[in-house]
């Protein structure tokens, strides 16, 4: 009697089949860790960063010696106030790197093919515009995924000298990842409508310049002219609708910056004591109280990011499908 073959087992999906299932991405990511540098660029990036802290906390500790005082903010090496000192500043210097890093992972994902005449090879494959595009941000990703996670130990520390919670690691990291997507996507837009890689560089730079600076740059003619508009609106006791306009309006503009929203969410968390949502008062001509619903800076930022760079991603493989006809 014939015996049935026996059926194949099932293939396991694993993180590793996941990510080898893209050509593009196996590509990338062998051309990106064969060679040494990817690796010289995790060691200065973990050396910046821990000399960084180091720094930090030896200033910290020569702050509270030379000011101390009974209730003085650097009086002694309080745990706690070193603790948030310490994290706040390893996330601060995670945020300015990711946002000045990741486009230069991406910026000539589209435009570097074309430049080294490979584009019109690859496209003449049967890969299609999607697994190109998101081959690319995948690749790149995964390396920024590696800076993240391996300057974890370092966010670790806060533990050990107390004051932070697991929400705020945890809502530090979406911070960093939805910033990081949205500049690599970026990236591979602007690298995608532009036939060379120093036009991109130059349009995906002044993209970051202007979200990270925006705010700044929107509230200096402001500022400059706010003794007079200062004094037109609130002179008294302020309109209600000007407040709202001026609540709802900075919250917008911080919640759009990411360096805004990472020190919006911790002056809420200190001031608030919570990281999701709070209420703000607000009092009109006639002494009626109106309590006003907000949600912390972190989450607007991180649906804001995930979704414009979600948004770049489409317009970039539509781009690439525009081409090929």
């Amino acid at each position: 009697m014939a015996q049935t073959p026996a059926k194949p087992l099932p293939r396991r999906r694993t993180l590793s089949a996941w990510l080898t299932r893209n050509p593009v991405t196996l590509k990338e990511l062998r051309g990106r860790m064969r060679g040494p540098r990817a690796f010289i660029v995790l060691i200065v990036y973990l050396l910046l960063m821990s000399s960084f802290v180091t720094l930090l906390y030896a200033l910290y500790l020569s702050s509270g010696s030379n000011y101390g005082g009974p209730g003085s903010f650097y009086a002694g090496p309080d745990r706690q106030y070193l603790g948030k000192f310490v994290f706040g500043s390893v996330v601060g210097i995670e945020l300015l790197l990711v946002c000045f890093i990741c486009p230069a992972f991406t910026v000539g994902a589209i435009s570097g093919e074309r430049e080294r005449q490979t584009y019109d090879l690859l496209r003449t494959t049967l890969l299609r515009a999607r697994t190109l595009i998101s081959g690319k941000l995948v690749s790149a990703m995964s390396y920024v995924l590696l800076l993240l996670v391996a300057a974890l130990p370092l966010q670790s520390l806060a533990f050990l000298l107390g004051g932070i919670a697991p929400e705020e690691v945890a809502i530090a990291s979406l911070l960093l990842l939805s910033t990081a997507f949205l500049y690599s996507a970026a990236g591979i837009f602007f690298s995608s409508i532009m036939r060379r890689t120093l036009g991109a560089t130059i349009l995906t730079y002044a993209f970051v310049l202007l979200d990270t600076l925006g705010l700044p740059l929107v509230l200096l003619p402001i500022s400059a002219l706010g003794s007079g508009i200062t004094y037109t609106l609130f002179q008294g006791t302020p309109p209600l609708a000007a407040q709202i306009l001026l609540l709802y309006g900075a919250g917008f503009f911080i919640c759009t910056n990411p360096l805004a929203a990472a020190v919006g969410t911790e002056v809420m968390l200190l001031s608030n004591q919570t990281l999701l949502y709070f209420t703000q008062t607000l009092t009109d001509n006639f002494g009626h109280s109106f309590v006003m619903p907000l949600v912390s800076p972190w989450l607007p930022w991180s649906l804001f990011g995930f979704l414009l760079g979600m948004a770049l991603i489409l317009l970039s493989i539509a781009i690439i499908r525009r081409a090929e006809r």
